[in-house]
């Protein structure tokens, strides 16, 4: 009976791999349009008195003051429009009681530190890359007593573009490599390398984001996988101060997988509180299984068995 690469879920790029959308600038241009100059008293009366002012007068004062305002406010848009930096760039860095991904541990139920990065242009062109260790590959080299096989890394590069399709929706597209630094899971009897490539699109509405995995390589391993696919709802509500609910719900299917004994589903419901900047959360996870003989660890453990993981994480 095959073992399968664990898939995962909780957080990851943040979103999943998670890069925002920079609104587009639109400042105005400034007006060709000559402002009038203020009234200026004639030579034979230098210090004539504002009361003293005919109605002329005061209508032109008046009118040069409403032009310099509307200059102003054009002056103002520019300098913000100019003032919109030339791309984002962040970075984040967590630790978690247990690293799912899709539902599945890739830690064997053990802690992990991550970090990550992700870069973002105002024309919705973004890139982003994400570091965590794991302990799934070398335990199925454990499970038949293989210690050639290893990988104890996982590196996931990634980019697409997201805009705006219509008011109030967002579309994203684009693709992820999940690679697993000098991983040696062909070693292991029955499995391909680990290294996997995923092209993804997404749709969100409000709250809520429907996203589409679909693997262009063999999936995390398994043999003539290529075509897999990952359906994903998830959502994210803010209850004010600090607070956010995030439940999801995802259905892995792994393509050729013998009585489709791969396809699974997984539910999780997050809690997260920011304090002082670090977003600590709380999250229960669990998976309806096919067969849970596909997913298990080197103690015959299944690897999305219900569980609640805790994690930090610091965005800067």
């Amino acid at each position: 009976m095959k073992l399968a690469r664990p898939l995962a879920q909780i957080q990851r790029h943040a979103s999943a791999p998670s890069t925002s959308l920079l609104p587009h600038a639109s400042g105005a241009a400034l007006s060709n349009s000559t402002v009038s100059p203020f009234w200026a008293p004639s030579p034979a009366s230098p210090k004539l008195a504002a009361g003293s002012l005919s109605r002329s007068a005061r209508a032109g004062l008046a009118a040069s003051v409403l032009a310099m305002g509307a200059l102003s406010v054009q002056t103002s848009a520019f300098a913000q429009a100019k003032a919109e930096p030339a791309y984002t760039l962040t970075g984040n860095a967590a630790i978690v009681s247990d690293y799912r991904y899709r539902g599945i541990t890739q830690t064997t139920f053990d802690p992990a530190l991550q970090v990550g990065a992700d870069f973002s242009l105002p024309n919705g062109l973004y890139l982003g890359a994400f570091l965590t260790n794991i302990k799934w590959i070398k335990d199925y080299g454990r499970s038949d007593g293989n210690p050639s096989v290893k990988g104890s890394s996982e590196l996931d590069l990634y980019g697409g573009f997201k805009t705006e399709l219509a008011k109030g929706i967002t579309g994203d597209i684009g693709i992820l490599r999940y690679q697993y630094p000098g991983n040696t899971l062909q070693n292991h009897s029955g499995y391909d390398n680990a290294n996997t490539t995923e092209i993804y699109g997404a749709v969100s509405f409000g709250p809520a984001t429907l996203k589409y995995s679909r693997s262009t390589t063999n999936l995390f391993g398994n043999p003539n996988s290529k075509g897999s696919g990952y359906l994903d709802l998830t959502a994210a509500f803010d209850l004010g101060d600090g607070w956010s609910v995030t439940p999801h719900i995802g259905r892995q299917t792994v393509a050729n997988a013998t009585a489709s004994a791969g396809d699974y589903t997984d539910v999780s419901v997050g809690l997260t509180k920011d304090f002082a900047g670090v977003l600590f959360g709380l999250t229960f996870v669990t998976v309806d299984a096919k067969d849970e003989n596909f997913y298990q660890t080197f103690a015959k453990k299944f690897q999305g068995k219900s569980g609640v993981v805790l994690s930090a994480k610091y965005n800067f």
